[in-house]
């Protein structure tokens, strides 16, 4: 179901107005109007301040918005996936490759204008984006973009805080002239690429961001390692007047347990058992039988056991 058309229709219901939405939702009315009219897409789910404000101020279940946006959202990248990528506009490709280490250029420009958005075309322009949206998010809590994008365009700084919103809601296919002029053309200082291995190092203004270097490196990787389990615990667990009655976050944590040299015996893992059952040894548990949920690291237990930490170091 489409999320604007609930929205107008609850606001109806309410006799509100959109800038009423706008106010609680802490966005500008222009931005709501957007959206309300299907001129902006929902905003990722990430963003769930604005959604929790929305279901607060519209009088909707926690999260109802937010599942709508997401349905929504996923319907709209089949589509698009669906479709032959729509090239980049020409002032976005040159401010690319303009940022480009010289020494590449060139080649990479080659590519570029191969296809109309090709392979290449939208890895770069994926890093690139990725990149300003982290730098642009922290210098939103900082208002160092804001001021900056508020001065060049002459807004108050309400209103460039909801630029940076809309950027970090818009992705390759959709990024603008002017965000790509505001924000990559100011957080991205250069870039460069390995045409061998497809690493993207990408190099950041200083003035706006604390990271000065990010790298996005492609690399293959093996299958995981197999678990190996502990000849002891399978016969703990084959012994039901030892195991029977343990529980899944005790049976999870007994298993966790790593050994170097020596093995353990059946018996220690009973033993263990016992022990993380101990009252004393958790003296805050309501209910000695029943394992706390502090029970979540192996070092959290260790702490208060000074003989289980010796078997461990064995």
């Amino acid at each position: 179901m489409d999320m604007s058309f609930i929205i107008r229709q609850r606001l109806q219901e309410l006799n509100r107005e959109q800038r009423d939405l706008a106010a609680a939702a802490r966005v500008t009315e222009s931005y709501i109007s957007q959206l309300l009219s299907r001129k902006k897409a929902p905003p990722a789910i990430e963003r769930t301040d604005l959604y929790d404000r929305m279901d607060s101020f519209l009088e909707f279940p926690r999260g109802h918005l937010a599942a709508m946006a997401q349905a929504q959202r996923l319907e709209e990248l089949k589509r698009k996936l669906a479709e032959i990528p729509a090239p980049l506009f020409r002032e976005v490709r040159e401010l690319i490759l303009r940022k480009c280490k010289p020494g590449t250029r060139n080649l990479v420009r080659e590519i570029f204008e191969q296809q109309a958005f090709g392979e290449l075309e939208r890895l770069v322009s994926q890093a690139l984006l990725a990149v300003a949206k982290g730098a642009a998010r922290d210098s939103l809590k900082a208002n160092k973009l804001s001021r900056r994008s508020g001065k060049s365009a002459h807004r108050s700084l309400d209103e460039s805080g909801t630029r940076i919103q809309e950027f970090l809601d818009t992705d390759v296919f959709n990024i603008s002239i002017e965000q790509c002029s505001i924000f990559l053309g100011q957080v991205i200082e250069s870039w460069d690429i390995d045409l061998k291995t497809f690493g993207v190092e990408v190099r950041l203004n200083e003035r706006l961001t604390s990271a000065r270097v990010v790298r996005f490196e492609f690399v293959e990787t093996g299958p995981l390692p197999a678990v190996e389990v502990e000849p002891g615990f399978k016969q703990f667990l084959q012994n039901s007047g030892m195991s029977g009655d343990a529980s899944e976050e005790e049976l999870a944590f007994l298993s966790s347990l790593k050994f170097q040299r020596l093995r353990p015996s059946a018996l220690y893992y009973y033993r263990e058992l016992q022990s993380l059952r101990d009252p004393l040894h958790f003296p805050s548990r309501p209910n000695s039988r029943q394992v706390t949920t502090r029970v979540a690291t192996r070092m959290d237990i260790l702490k208060g056991r000074t003989s289980g930490k010796r078997a461990i170091q064995l």
